[in-house]
């Protein structure tokens, strides 16, 4: 059960990231997370009201959202910056990269998780992991050689670095992850830090962005905007939810969940008609290999 729900929030987080590239497009990148939050924020809300009205309506189903107590928000409160910051990064990144460089090195964010396993909670590596992290490693840096090629040198392009920063506070959140779903509630932990994105984005939003919107990219609605937080709330539920059952790993699960790039680096290939494409095949093959490997010593 939960395998199965890991590969349905890596399908959908594909389809989030080609939702994310469409809407940036020419787009201005705060309001455009602030618009996907806020829609992430009203799918989610009923929920909540219907926990707090009708509790017997829920109660037994996985969308039941508990009460939770104020120690417990600000750990929430922390979850949401953690993810806002690698976002932001990931927005700013995937808009001026192509997709077929942004989402392979994203997808290298299990091997972090994996480092910082074993850096923070004293994990040791089986003889797979280790060969998965090398082989997914080479990978990453691969894909910098190839963004090179593209005119995106890593000591000139903040773009690529933007993608690492992403990726790694990416990775930090899956360890605090790792922390918060052992001790709440998975719809608690998805609904609030959800709430608190929405708050902190308006603020973001209102202090940086809107007194200068003039000066840079206007931004544009789009339903595809929409879309982007269809995809991530329903991958997200499908991965807290996989954490909650027994056996579970977080460290399957969370390698499971970035299979979904196959999905991004074909859009870049098919529709976007990316450049360089048999060298980003190669690595993104690496990448593959390495997801293998880390899974298979789990």
């Amino acid at each position: 059960m939960w395998l199965a729900l890991a590969l349905f929030s890596a399908l959908l987080l594909g389809m989030y990231d080609v939702s994310k590239k469409v809407s940036l497009q020419n787009n201005a990148v705060v309001p455009v997370l602030l618009t996907s939050v806020l829609f992430s924020s009203s799918i989610l809300l009923p929920f909540l009201i219907i926990s707090r009205v009708q509790p017997e309506w829920l109660q037994n189903t996985p969308f039941f959202v508990p009460t939770v107590d104020f120690t417990t928000h600000l750990y929430l409160v922390l979850k949401a910056v953690i993810v806002l910051t690698s976002w932001l990064f990931a927005y700013f990144a995937m808009k001026h990269l192509p997709i077929t460089i942004a989402s392979p090195i994203k997808a290298t964010q299990p091997v972090w998780v994996v480092i910082g396993g074993m850096l923070i909670f004293g994990e040791k590596l089986s003889g797979f992991q280790a060969i998965g992290v090398a082989i997914t490693l080479v990978s990453f840096f691969m894909f910098s050689f190839a963004g090179k090629k593209e005119g995106f040198e890593k000591g000139e392009s903040k773009w690529i670095w933007f993608i690492v920063m992403a990726t790694l506070t990416g990775a930090v959140s899956g360890l605090y992850d790792k922390y918060l779903l052992h001790r709440f509630d998975h719809m608690a932990v998805q609904t609030y830090y959800t709430f608190y994105q929405a708050l902190i984005m308006a603020v973001i939003t209102l202090l940086l962005w809107y007194p200068g919107r003039k000066k840079t990219t206007p931004f544009t609605f789009r339903w595809s905007i929409a879309f982007i937080s269809i995809f991530l709330v329903a991958a997200d539920f499908a991965y807290f939810y996989a954490l909650t059952i027994p056996d579970s790993l977080i460290s399957v699960v969370s390698t499971m969940r970035r299979a979904g790039v196959v999905v991004p680096f074909f859009y870049g290939a098919l529709v976007m008609r990316d450049k360089n494409m048999k060298m980003k095949i190669i690595d993104m093959i690496g990448v593959i290999l390495g997801m293998i490997f880390l899974f298979l010593g789990s």
